[in-house]
C-alpha cells in the first residue's frame, strides 16, 4: 500500500508540474529560445554570399535599397570592367606596407611562385570578410600548388591589422591607400554621392581609408604567373560576387598539370 500511495504521489506531482508549465507557455518559450541555434557554415563562398544577400535584403529599407542598387548600375556603366587588366596583361609591380607596416614586393614574391592576387572593400564590409574567411580556408591548396595569396584593400595599415586578427588570416593583407595599386590594374571607380554618403554614415568609410576620395575596388581576383603575366581574371561590378575558391586552386592545377 505504501508503494501505491508512493506512486500517486509522484503522479500527482508530475501532473501539477505539467498543468502549470501549460498555463505559462511565455516562459516556455523564452527558454527554448534562450538555447544557442547550431548553423551549418555554406559550403562554399557562393553560397554564404548568397545567404548574406538574400539576409540583407530583409533588413534594408527601400530608399537605401534603391541607392545600392543605382551604385551598382553605376560600376556597371562606368566602362571599369573594360579598363581593368585582362588575361594576358603584364601585371604592374608593386610595393605596398602588409598589417605590419612591412613592404611586400609582388615581383620578389613572384619569385616564390604564382601569386593568386585580390582585392577587397575592407574590413567593414561583411562580403569582404565571408571572402577572407574562405580564401583562408583554401590557403593550403593554394600552398599545395605552390602558389601564395595576397589581399589588396584601400584601408589604411591599422585597420589591416584589425581585419587580419579578426578573421585569423595567415596571408598578406596589403594596405593601398587611394587605391594606386588599384588603378594602376584599372579596378578602381568612385561611388556615387547618394552611395558614398550612406557608407560614411554607415561605416565611416573615409576614416578607414584615411582619404576623402569615395574609391573603391571592384570585385576582382587574379592568379598571376612567376613570368608576371595574368592567367586568371575574375572581375565583376557586383561586390557580392566573388572568385570562388575552389574554383582557384582547380585552375592553379591545370597550370601545374600543364
Amino acid at each position: 500500500m505504501k508503494r501505491i500511495h508512493l506512486l500517486s504521489t509522484v503522479l500527482m506531482a508530475l501532473f501539477l508540474f505539467s498543468c502549470g508549465n501549460s498555463n505559462s507557455p511565455k516562459t516556455a518559450q523564452n527558454d527554448t529560445d534562450s538555447l544557442p541555434t547550431i548553423m551549418e557554415e555554406p559550403t562554399n563562398l557562393a553560397s554564404a554570399l548568397t545567404e548574406r544577400k538574400n539576409n540583407s535584403a530583409k533588413k534594408i529599407d527601400s530608399i537605401t535599397g534603391r541607392i545600392y542598387k543605382d551604385g551598382l548600375e553605376a560600376v556597371k556603366l562606368s566602362g571599369v570592367l573594360e579598363s581593368a587588366k585582362q588575361v594576358g596583361d603584364m601585371a604592374p609591380d608593386f610595393s605596398l606596407q602588409n598589417a605590419v607596416g612591412n613592404t611586400v614586393n609582388l615581383k620578389e614574391y613572384l619569385k616564390k611562385g604564382p601569386v593568386v592576387l585580390t582585392w577587397y572593400r575592407g574590413g567593414w564590409c561583411p562580403y569582404c570578410n565571408l571572402t577572407l574567411h574562405y580564401l583562408q580556408q583554401e590557403l593550403p591548396h593554394f600552398k599545395a600548388e605552390g602558389a601564395n595569396l595576397i589581399a589588396i584593400s584601400p584601408e589604411m595599415p591599422d585597420e589591416s591589422i584589425s581585419t587580419t586578427e579578426k578573421n585569423d588570416l595567415e596571408f598578406q593583407i596589403l594596405s593601398d591607400q587611394g587605391n594606386t595599386v588599384a588603378k594602376e590594374y584599372g579596378v578602381s571607380y568612385t561611388l556615387t554621392e547618394e552611395l558614398a554618403n550612406v557608407y560614411n554614415k554607415k561605416f565611416d568609410l573615409n576614416q578607414h581609408n584615411g582619404d576623402s576620395s569615395n574609391q573603391l575596388p571592384i570585385a576582382a581576383t587574379y592568379i598571376i604567373n612567376q613570368e608576371g603575366k595574368i592567367v586568371y581574371a575574375f572581375l565583376d561590378f557586383d561586390y557580392r560576387n566573388r572568385a570562388e575558391p575552389a574554383d582557384l586552386t582547380a585552375f592553379l592545377k591545370t597550370m601545374n598539370a600543364n
